[in-house]
């Protein structure tokens, strides 16, 4: 199965470069059909640009700060020296929303390279 997910432009290019591996996700009704094996497409919010990635694994929390407890920073996109706070995921998610549904990591690994990234040619 095929699922088109947006991202903001910085995460996007951590993945696009491969430096994220991981996407955070609400565990909300889209995110709960997810499978191993399916296809996500992701478009940068910012410039339309697309990147497809297969679905390698799931790991599925109650709330981000658990997550953040079993995961690698570098994995879900923070620099060596930056500091990974769960909290930081509060802009996009509530911590009610979190209680509902839980949280989803969802590895994944690029399979298209079609996307051309402005300077990292």
């Amino acid at each position: 199965m095929k699922y088109k997910m947006k991202l903001k432009s910085e995460p996007f290019i951590k993945i696009a470069n491969g430096n994220k591996t991981i996407e955070l996700r609400l565990n909300d009704e889209k995110r709960q059909l997810l499978k191993i094996g399916d296809t996500i497409e992701f478009t940068n919010l910012e410039n339309g640009e697309t990147l497809c990635v297969q679905i390698k694994e799931l790991i599925k929390y109650p709330s981000f700060e658990e997550l953040y407890k079993h995961v690698d920073k570098l994995s879900i996109g923070y620099q060596k020296d930056e500091p990974a706070n769960p909290n930081d995921m509060d802009k996009y998610y509530s911590k009610e929303e979190q209680q509902r549904y839980g949280v989803v990591g969802i590895k994944i690994k690029r399979i298209e390279d079609k996307t051309i990234l402005k300077g990292n040619k």
